[in-house]
């Protein structure tokens, strides 16, 4: 059995280490929005716009301990979220009936609209991906989907069956009065009561807000209409989000660690354990275990598209 949920040898692990991550993680909340049974479920129970900071780190920690976590350890927090979602229930305005977070269409379109997320801003920020790696991500992501309560059959598993899911739901998607409001706070949130000492900072979030949104497909760009769209915008974008990846990348590992809530850290650190005592060699980090360049792969090479020429997925 492998040490971690995914192997280090996997897209996946290669995907959700980039730290082009934190961007694509609240790209997926913006995207998640534009459906409105789901935007509902958001707004009527959950507590994000009270606390953002916390919203995102608890997606950050999901994310870290369905990749490095141990087994255990992933069934445990899903377990958690399960059984979250099966206590709580909204009511479509729209229509007057009652849904819960864990119905299977509201689950599917959540996954599809995160590793969607995921893989365009990573690849467009920089990271290079062999042919093929983009199925296999989907493939890999469709089994982690199980942990949700998704059945994996039922879930897009290539790129060609991910294009014909976004397709199919695309005519459901659109811009609600709660979607704007909830991409306008995204871009600029509220400082928690916690987090107060930070607040000068707070200018510094913009721009990873903003990177966000213009990553976003250039139908919910104008779904929204909420930042502008200029001549050159998508260029200046591309090549904003690859300056942020290397700054991020070149980040000493205790600096960036500081982004994490503890109990991320603490997995972390189990991982290395358990990695180490599997036999990997970790001096290069977990990054470096995701580098396809250290480990032999006959005939492997990378993908030589330019990240911002590559046809998107939501096109």
């Amino acid at each position: 059995m492998e040490p971690t949920v995914a192997a280090p040898q996997s897209v996946t692990w290669r995907v959700h280490l980039d730290r082009a991550m934190w961007v694509a993680g609240v790209r997926s909340l913006m995207l998640q929005a534009l459906h409105p049974v789901a935007m509902q479920g958001v707004w009527q129970r959950s507590d994000f716009m009270a606390d953002p900071t916390g919203r995102l780190l608890r997606t950050a920690d999901y994310v870290a301990t369905t990749t490095y976590g141990s087994p255990a350890e992933a069934e445990t927090l899903a377990g958690r979220v399960r059984a979250v979602h099966r206590r709580l229930g909204f009511t479509d305005p729209a229509t007057g009936r009652r849904h819960r977070p864990d119905d299977p269409d509201l689950l599917l379109w959540v996954h599809c609209a995160e590793v969607v997320s995921y893989l365009e801003v990573v690849v467009r920020a920089g990271l290079r991906l062999a042919p093929g790696d983009a199925d296999r991500y989907f493939a890999e992501q469709a089994r982690m989907a199980a942990y949700v309560g998704l059945r994996p059959v039922d879930v897009p598993a290539s790129v060609p069956e991910m294009r014909r899911y976004l397709a199919g739901v695309r005519p459901v998607l659109r811009a609600t009065p709660e979607a704007v409001r909830a991409v306008r706070f995204l871009l600029w949130p509220a400082v928690p009561e916690r987090l107060k000492g930070l607040a000068p900072l707070k200018p510094l979030w913009f721009p990873v807000g903003a990177l966000a949104y213009h990553t976003l497909p250039a139908w919910a760009r104008r779904a929204y209409a909420v930042l502008p769209e200029v001549p050159g915008t998508q260029p200046a974008a591309t090549a904003a989000l690859g300056v942020l990846r290397s700054v991020l990348h070149a980040s000493p590992q205790a600096l960036y660690n500081k982004l994490f809530d503890e109990v991320t850290i603490r997995r972390s650190v189990a991982a290395r354990e358990r990695l180490v005592a599997a036999g990997y060699d970790l001096r290069r980090g977990f990054v470096g275990l995701g580098d396809p360049d250290t480990w032999p792969t006959p005939g492997r090479r990378a993908d030589p598209a330019p990240p911002g020429r590559r046809r998107s997925l939501e096109a």
